[in-house]
């Protein structure tokens, strides 16, 4: 069972119709105990950061998560989901993040549009199971005008190319993040959504 966590911030529907159209079993939750009992967990998330993690205080949801992600589970972050994962971010002034990838999110800088909105192609760094037959060069669906910048940047798994680098997948042991939306991705998000309900399945961790 993969648990959604429904903190208030997030497209919730079309990440659980997509995990439903896989054949994957999920449930949309806030529920500690569902979290507690999940093989994995999804943090999807539209928004600003600081409101996020103050979402997830209020609804008493970081320990479960943290948690959750020092169990060996796979956890996956998409887009601001994906963000919270890193230590800190400086959207609206400089807000803690869940610290379970070490790193910060900063905003865009230059004279090209902001926020990045659309498909952009990805380049595979490195491989990982999660990004198993999903070719150099597939498009993804991106909605965002911050990005992660890793303390360590081999924990990035593929790129984007939007007038720089950009971490477009990231991973660290059995956490892994997605900045653009899986959902919304067609072919391509449903096949990484399928090989993260695959890893799920065969309990996640650093196989990579």
């Amino acid at each position: 069972m993969i648990a959604i966590i429904d903190y208030g911030v997030g497209n919730l529907l079309s990440v659980a119709k997509a995990l439903e159209h896989i054949g994957s079993q999920a449930i949309v939750t806030s529920r500690k105990e569902d979290i507690q009992s999940a093989d994995g967990v999804i943090v999807p998330g539209v928004g600003a950061f600081g409101d996020a993690m103050l979402s997830l205080r209020q609804r008493e949801l970081l320990d479960p998560v943290i948690t959750h992600a020092q169990s060996g589970k796979p956890l996956l972050g998409i887009c601001l989901g994906m963000q919270l994962l890193f230590s800190e971010s400086e959207e609206h002034g400089i807000h803690a993040g869940l610290d379970l990838i070490p790193g910060r999110v900063v905003r865009m800088q230059g004279t090209y549009k902001i926020p990045q909105v659309g498909w952009n192609q990805l380049q595979m760094e490195r491989p990982h199971p999660v990004v198993e037959q999903v070719g150099e060069g597939e498009f993804a669906y991106f909605v965002h005008s911050y990005y992660a910048v890793p303390k360590d940047s081999s924990v990035i798994i593929a790129t984007t190319d939007y007038h720089q680098a950009v971490p477009a997948i990231v991973a660290k042991d059995n956490v892994i993040g997605m900045q653009f939306h899986p959902e919304k991705s067609a072919a391509t998000g449903l096949k990484l959504l399928t090989n993260f309900a695959t890893w799920v399945r065969t309990g996640g961790g650093s196989s990579c």
